[in-house]
């Protein structure tokens, strides 16, 4: 895990707090990365939509990774579990690099365990975010 701040939104902040609190009602509950979640969570400088840098990867943002192993670059969009689809890119704040992301801006470098070991990624760049286009209630 990472130790810098991170920046969310309160929209994003709400949404994903409720996320951690229902699932302890769920099969999901006890499950490692839902701790991971809520520790991202606590560590965040929550700030307002239209107060976040359009240049940091919140809810809903297309973003492109360096992977800084392979050199290989991969577009993303951080999606909620309910909206993920791999085959289009779209990957789950509750996957391992979908939560590594979230928060972290252009620039930023982030490491994160994966099922096949330690990914290490650079955030290249934000080609949309949410609340640069004006759009709060994503």
């Amino acid at each position: 895990m990472n130790s810098k701040a991170i920046q969310i939104t309160e929209l994003d902040f709400d949404r994903l707090q409720r996320l951690v609190e229902e699932a302890a009602y769920t099969d999901l509950r006890g499950r490692d990365y839902l701790a991971r979640l809520q520790s991202e969570l606590k560590r965040a400088q929550v700030v307002p939509p239209e107060a976040v840098s359009d240049v940091v990867i919140t809810m809903n943002s297309t973003v492109v990774l360096l992977d800084m192993d392979t050199h290989q670059e991969e577009t993303y969009t951080l999606v909620f579990p309910e909206n993920a689809d791999a085959d289009r890119g779209y990957i789950s704040v509750l996957a391992p690099v979908g939560m590594a992301m979230m928060g972290y801006q252009v620039g930023d470098t982030f490491e994160w365990p994966v099922p096949e070991g330690m990914r290490r990624l650079l955030v290249k760049e934000v080609l949309y975010q949410p609340e640069a286009a004006g759009d709060y209630h994503l």
